[in-house]
């Protein structure tokens, strides 16, 4: 994986999360999806919370029949053996061992804190030698 899709000005990052996660699923693909560490309690509540629009997930800690059987993992950075397809990163932090996701996408919010921290990580990629594909959601999301 030599690409990252940077998805910016992205308004209401958990409904773009949301929708992205249904695509992801459509297509019969698996996802770990990153957050700050304080923020994955209240990302896993959430996303258990929307019944109109159930996502299989579970946190990256929970038991080895769980995670084998669920398409969708949360976790503070990317888990150790994670074999998934897809990689969406809601955290300032550029994720570790890129090389075992096919697919990796940012999310970026409006905020000034999330978009000048999009913007580091931007830096790092490129410095990287990761191919950057923007994708401006201002007014889309």
């Amino acid at each position: 994986m030599n690409k990252v899709e940077f998805h910016y000005n992205v308004s209401n990052k958990f409904g773009y999360l949301q929708r992205l996660l249904h695509k992801i699923l459509e297509r019969e693909l698996t996802a770990v999806v990153t957050c700050p560490l304080e923020e994955l309690a209240a990302l896993d509540l959430r996303l258990w919370s929307e019944p109109a629009s159930f996502l299989p997930h579970c946190l990256a800690s929970a038991p080895a029949l769980t995670l084998a059987m669920t398409p969708i993992w949360l976790a503070a950075s990317l888990p150790a053996g994670a074999g998934h397809q897809v990689l969406l990163n809601m955290g300032a932090a550029v994720p570790e061992d890129l090389g075992r996701v096919e697919r990796l996408l940012e999310l970026v919010g409006t905020d000034a804190a999330d978009a000048q921290a999009g913007r580091q990580r931007w830096r790092q990629y490129q410095a990287r030698g990761f191919e950057i594909q923007p994708y401006d959601r201002k007014g889309r999301d």
